[in-house]
């Protein structure tokens, strides 16, 4: 490539010369040329130009070929230097460089080619650009905050749209047998529950105003309102959600954990609490929780045991939760209420539980649609499957009704 392009160089000085050559020669006396010499002059330089065209081309053809190619590690030649003279060597959506250009886009702000081509690392196949590192770390801390479950569940990135989980549907076990006896075969079994990625969106309107103003934290602002508002339906659909374009909840009817209770009235009581927690099996209870609805610590903060003493404990140390034989409550509004036919609380081990979170949260900046209204439109996206592994990893109770179908699973 490198002989064409000087030989497209050479042929280019060459026309160029030429044609300063006809036009001195073809000049008349007043020193202009006629209509056939100046549109015989004309193609001259549009040979010039297309040939100058060319060059630039495969120059640039020439750069892309060259960055392709260019490693992507350098091997370490030197002793690593003292802590405090490193550099930021963060790379991709971790670097500075990514997360500046990521926010001057989100306010409009020299919007450059080099921001653009820095920018690149990011965009996702939306058309949006995902978010840096130190940003989606944010949001993600806030997210925990808002959702209990990002707390105690298990969570996963992929980059597909589904993925198979292996599950072990029984096991094997172990037989007394004779002497000399053949022993007996007995394996684990498998099955495989699939995770999907449904799609999760919102966005948010800002004033030019404030969207110009430095003094305005735009970061920490759209941080904070997504996970308000991302937060909240998801951690709606991990408990109730039907797995119909969402998450599969806890509470579901189907892929929902097992009934370790079912009371029959709407009215619980110490020893439903007590039959609830041995329900699940002893490993499972070591980090186990209880959550429930505000209301339903209402109706079961008083209870006693047999020897009149308070299920309820309150924490004496402030940042640790309450507990219900020595495990930790938590509440959930997203938690149904009491009512007939209402699973209306849960006791086990979230770990069971996985949350898949598909690549990184996407961010669109709306120029145009709100632009009469003198406001910029933020959108974000994110696509989240949530799913429980093995039910009998957490009980739940459920008041019996007309719409409780079979009351007990485990």
């Amino acid at each position: 490539m490198a002989t064409t392009i000087n030989e497209l160089r050479v042929k280019r000085a060459q026309a160029w010369e030429g044609a300063k050559a006809f036009l001195e020669s073809h000049r008349n006396e007043k020193g202009f040329l006629s209509a056939e010499d100046d549109a015989a002059y004309t193609r001259m330089e549009q040979d010039i130009d297309a040939l100058g065209k060319e060059i630039k081309r495969l120059e640039r053809q020439q750069e892309i070929d060259a960055e392709l190619n260019r490693p992507t590690s350098q091997p370490i030649t030197e002793k690593p230097a003292a802590a405090a003279g490193i550099a930021d060597t963060k790379q991709g959506r971790k670097s500075d460089e990514y997360k500046t250009a990521f926010w001057n886009m989100m306010r409009s702000k020299a919007v450059t080619p080099d921001v653009l081509n820095v920018l690149q690392i990011g965009t996702d196949a939306d058309g949006g650009y995902l978010a840096p590192d130190e940003f989606e770390h944010t949001l993600i801390t806030a997210l925990e905050e808002e959702n209990i479950f990002r707390k105690f569940a298990r969570t996963l990135q992929t980059n597909s749209g589904d993925r198979l989980i292996p599950v072990v549907s029984s096991h094997g076990k172990a037989e007394w047998m004779d002497e000399n006896a053949l022993v007996p075969e007995s394996d684990d079994k498998f099955a495989q529950m699939s995770v999907s990625a449904y799609k999760l969106g919102t966005f948010i309107k800002v004033s030019d105003e404030l969207l110009s103003d430095a003094a305005f934290d735009i970061p920490n602002y759209i941080a904070t309102e997504f996970a308000r508002r991302m937060g909240a339906r998801e951690e709606e659909a991990f408990f109730v959600g039907d797995g119909v374009k969402k998450p599969t909840g806890i509470f579901a009817d189907e892929g929902g954990a097992d009934v370790g209770v079912t009371l029959g009235s709407a009215a619980i009581t110490a020893d439903s609490l007590i039959d609830l927690f041995y329900s699940l099996r002893a490993p499972y209870r070591r980090n186990a929780v209880w959550i429930m609805n505000d209301s339903t610590v209402k109706a079961i903060r008083k209870l006693k045991d047999k020897n009149d003493q308070y299920l309820w404990q309150t924490a004496l140390t402030a940042g640790t939760p309450d507990t219900i034989l020595n495990r930790p409550i938590y509440t959930s509004p997203y938690v149904p209420e009491i009512a007939n036919g209402n699973k209306v609380m849960m006791f086990g081990d979230l770990k069971y539980y996985w949350v898949v979170d598909r690549q990184g949260r996407s961010f669109k900046r709306l120029n145009e649609l709100f632009a009469t209204t003198g406001q910029v439109g933020f959108m974000t996206t994110q696509c989240v499957d949530g799913k429980l592994t093995l039910s009998e990893a957490i009980k739940v109770m459920q008041v019996k009704g007309s719409s409780s179908g079979n009351s007990n699973k485990g």
